[in-house]
């Protein structure tokens, strides 16, 4: 059993896999402040990588029976970490479909982990972000207060170079700081529950 004071394993998620994205750039952004950190491991998952078709599994993903191969792939790839730092952008008030689709063909492997959000769109990706506050409530990830909103206007020259405004450097520290604490206590919460389940 993983010791409750090692380091976690937290997945920067690029939720856009549209050509001329700016997910990746803000992903590359987090991932390099998140590599001077030493209290966790941060590796990048771009759904790009992952590419999955529209939920085509016949049973609910609640029940866990996975059949198809590109299925159980995403659910060990998501399985493995303990914590997760979401990078969307905002489209029509809500996350792109292709973030939606790959949240939704999982459950169990979603449960009782922490996720933050790095939100860009021309309202700081807000909406995304609520929105996707809602969507892990139902999977039960609690999704962490400090959020960062980049805004298409002003932390992007001529609207395609990532340019942040300094103040955002503090704000993704402070998610860091939210997503390892919780992260931390809910590994415990998963621990304890393997445990309460194993037979005698």
């Amino acid at each position: 059993m993983t010791n409750e004071h090692s380091n976690l394993r937290i997945a920067i998620i690029v939720g856009s896999t549209r050509p001329g994205r700016r997910g990746a750039d803000v992903a590359t952004w987090v991932h390099e402040a998140a590599a001077r950190r030493t209290d966790a491991t941060y590796e990048v998952v771009d759904l790009a990588d992952h590419p999955l078709p529209h939920l085509d599994e016949a049973m609910p993903p609640i029940l866990g029976a996975y059949a198809e191969p590109h299925t159980r792939a995403w659910a060990a790839t998501i399985a493995s970490y303990d914590a997760f730092i979401v990078v969307t952008p905002e489209y029509n008030h809500s996350v792109p479909g292709v973030l939606k689709n790959a949240i939704d063909y999982l459950f169990a492997e979603w449960n009782h982990k922490a996720a933050g959000v790095v939100a860009y769109g021309a309202e700081n990706g807000s909406r995304a972000a609520e929105h996707l506050r809602q969507i892990f409530g139902e999977l039960k990830v609690p999704v962490v207060r400090q959020y960062v909103g980049l805004s298409l206007y002003l932390d992007f020259e001529d609207f395609e170079r990532l340019a942040p405004r300094p103040q955002h450097a503090g704000n993704l520290e402070t998610l860091f700081d939210e997503v390892n604490l919780w992260g931390h206590a809910l590994r415990q919460v998963r621990a304890d529950r393997v445990v309460a389940a194993t037979p005698g």
